[in-house]
């Protein structure tokens, strides 16, 4: 009998650092062990295009930004599994996300000063690193002149590092990774402070290639649901701030694009 190729599992978007990274192994390892699928890790480290994991057809389970999800049809989006609950205040218990406006500690301007100031930005389809802080940006005063926006920094690590060498004044983290970091490495934020935090929006979610069997995804989809109700995994989602993992409203993100496109409107040529 042939053997069955693994399906592949990636937590690249919150591998914030090797301690994080051990916890997402840890509830991959859970999901296979529940679900009786063979997973096979993979880091697909950045620089290497989130586009490319995405597309996967060997895709069991991976974390897909709200943004580039909306973007494509019903026929071309990978397979919803399920949303991250997390513990923190601004997700009310609900499958959602902001993104913490932050700047060095010691930054010493005003709220009136942002728009003048130097943004950075991780990568344009996401959400939290370069929609979200565009449309805080354009609920503010219109500035007089052009913003000045740097990037790409690709993920969060990348903003903390372009702060900390004075490349930018403030810039956005996804408020889960930052959840992330708090708890494992508050020694990355220590020279940091949130200064802001954006209107929540749908939070990414995991997900399987559309090329596997329907049962595999309810098999796959099932156990995350699940997984609050088993010790091991109840542990396991502690671990990472997550109360639980829930039913992602899929219609929810069909309303990401209209609000990039309100920002573009408000912003005009500034970003």
């Amino acid at each position: 009998m042939a053997t069955v190729p693994p399906l592949i599992a990636c937590s690249r978007m919150y591998n914030v650092g090797p301690k994080v990274r051990g916890l997402w192994d840890d509830l991959f390892a859970w999901l296979s062990e529940e679900s009786g699928i063979q997973l096979e890790v993979i880091a697909h480290a950045a620089p290497a295009p989130l586009s490319e994991l995405w597309a996967r057809p060997d895709l069991g389970a991976t974390f897909m930004c709200g943004y580039p999800f909306s973007l494509l049809s019903a026929d071309e989006r990978p397979v919803a599994l399920a949303a991250p609950v997390s513990t923190a205040p601004w997700a009310d218990g609900r499958p959602l996300y902001a993104s913490h406006i932050v700047a060095a500690r010691d930054a010493t301007f005003d709220p009136a000063d942002l728009p003048a100031l130097r943004w950075g930005w991780t990568v344009r389809d996401s959400q939290s690193g370069y929609h979200a802080p565009r449309a805080f940006l354009a609920g503010l005063p219109r500035p007089k002149s052009p913003v000045t926006a740097i990037g790409p920094l690709l993920n969060p690590n990348g903003v903390v590092d372009a702060i900390a060498t004075g490349r930018i004044d403030v810039g956005a983290i996804d408020a889960y990774a930052w959840q992330l970091l708090e708890t494992h490495e508050p020694e990355a934020l220590a020279p940091l402070r949130i200064i802001a935090t954006t209107q929540v929006t749908p939070v990414p979610l995991l997900v399987a290639s559309r090329r596997q069997p329907a049962e595999t995804v309810s098999i796959l989809r099932r156990a995350l649901l699940r997984a609050h109700h088993d010790d091991r995994g109840r542990r396991i989602l502690a671990s990472l701030g997550l109360s639980q993992f829930a039913t992602p409203d899929v219609a929810a993100y069909d309303s990401l694009p209209k609000r990039a496109q309100d920002s573009d409107r408000l912003l005009a040529a500034s970003w």
